[in-house]
């Protein structure tokens, strides 16, 4: 299949699932005060329904991602769209707490696994080479889904209400997923061994301790970004900016212009990277180092723009396109789909236990009228701010700790292919190899190491 044929046929179909996974997460923000004043929730309330959306979003990642890795990404990615579908019609007819709570709940099943679909998808389809640039694209589409739920969405809003928004959505899910059916073709099978493969599971993967020096960084980076932007950046440009809707609505539009230009940029510069023999982590790292400066200074009240600051913070909600491109040097693609989908269950619960932490924080404040204080919004943040650092730390330190060859030291081609980006550490190939050995039941030794390249033994190896 050509390249041109590639992209009509799989990055498209998916980037569309996406982009409605996307504006589903983020449309909560739009909607909040219309929500508060016709359904009459609280700030507690609003942080529980939609972090619903998060908590459902990582419970089905571990059966839904298996399911991913066996049958493949578009009949399980097309049939949650239809579930996506029922739940958006269900929150346009809900009149009541509860089932608002059912609808964003089904809504959060139905789009569990857009984003893990795409990027199976990619790894079955696309050169391993080009993984980091073509995720890039991916993000960059879906993301367009946030733009969508700023200024577009409040045009809708005005004229067919949020109720009539959401039976729209509803709609296009059920398009969506009948579109992936019909022009997506068949996956290409991989050769089977003679004998069956050991199992790999969610156990082994989270045994990792690869996984365990990515995922912190990555989950609390990626999740607080997604918490602020789909739902509390809003109360905070009305709150403490003293923004009014025009205005909230004005730097919503370009927080999701800024994450969907993020997701190429940050999959070109990882693909640079990778080229000049550099380590994708380390663009990770900058990029949500600079959305953890930008909310210190909005805690500290420094004085600086405030469509700067959560520009920033916006960007690192794109970093997935990173995390996974790391991700895959570790695991090869037969189980792309768990290994990807256990590092997106951190991304999500992070996500639901910020949203609803910030709501629990806000609520001990007295609110005036319908507005929180402005120290109620920034000791909430000041408490993910301190996490967030934590990980940092925590990112910062284990690779100190590294052996030098880990680090740095000498990068050549690798010889799988399929699972990384192009180049990988010599070390890492290694590492590789026993995945490759428990996924295809390869029997025999492997090569020895040289002793200065030796790591510490990792559960997952089996050493």
């Amino acid at each position: 299949m050509t390249r041109s044929r590639r992209i009509a046929a799989v990055l498209l179909p998916f980037a569309a699932g996406y982009y409605l996974s996307y504006l589903f997460r983020t449309i909560n923000a739009l909607i909040a005060a219309d929500l508060a004043s016709e359904v009459g929730l609280t700030a507690a309330d609003l942080g529980m329904l939609t972090s619903v959306y998060f908590l459902m979003f990582a419970g089905a990642q571990i059966p839904f991602g298996l399911l991913l890795d066996r049958h493949g990404p578009c009949l399980i990615q097309s049939s949650l769209l239809l579930i996506a579908s029922a739940g958006a019609l269900l929150f346009a007819l809900a009149d009541s707490l509860a089932l608002l709570v059912i609808g964003r709940a089904l809504i959060g099943i139905g789009a569990a696994l857009a984003l893990m679909a795409g990027f199976k998808a990619i790894v079955l389809w696309f050169p391993a080479e080009r993984l980091a640039l073509v995720n890039g694209w991916f993000v960059m589409l879906g993301a367009l889904g946030a733009v969508t739920a700023t200024a577009p969405a409040e045009l809708v809003i005005g004229a067919v209400g949020w109720r009539g928004l959401f039976a729209v959505l509803g709609g296009l899910s059920a398009a969506v997923a009948l579109l992936m059916v019909l022009i997506v073709p068949n996956a290409p099978r991989p050769r089977r061994s003679a004998r069956p493969p050991p199992a790999v599971t969610f156990l082994m993967i989270y045994r990792d301790r690869r996984f365990w020096r990515l995922a912190p960084l990555s989950a609390l980076g990626v999740g607080t970004s997604w918490s602020l932007q789909g739902l509390w950046a809003a109360p905070w440009l009305g709150d403490v900016d003293g923004l009014d809707r025009g205005g909230v609505v004005e730097i919503l539009s370009l927080m999701a212009i800024v994450v969907s230009a993020s997701g190429l940029m940050l999959g070109l510069v990882a693909d640079q990277v990778r080229r000049r023999g550099g380590a994708t982590e380390h663009v990770l790292l900058g990029t949500v180092g600079l959305s953890l400066a930008a909310q210190a200074a909005l805690v500290l009240e420094l004085p600086l723009p405030p469509a700067l600051l959560w520009s920033a913070i916006a960007a690192a909600g794109a970093a997935t396109v990173v995390s996974y491109a790391t991700l895959a040097d570790n695991f090869p693609k037969e189980v792309s789909g768990r290994a990807n989908a256990a590092l997106n269950i951190l991304h999500v619960s992070a996500a639901f236990l910020v949203q609803s932490v910030i709501g629990v924080i806000i609520a001990q404040w007295p609110a005036t009228g319908s507005h929180a204080p402005a120290t109620a919004h920034r000791s909430a943040l000041a408490v993910i701010v301190a996490a967030e650092a934590a990980a940092v730390a925590f990112f910062v330190l284990t690779s100190r700790h590294r052996p030098a060859a880990a680090r740095g030291g000498r990068w050549e081609p690798g010889p799988l292919s399929a699972v990384g980006a192009g180049r990988a550490p010599v070390l890492v190939r290694h590492q590789q190899m026993s995945w490759r050995a428990r996924v295809h039941g390869v029997r025999g030794r492997e090569p020895a190491r040289p002793p200065e390249r030796r790591r510490p033994a990792s559960p997952i190896d089996g050493r």
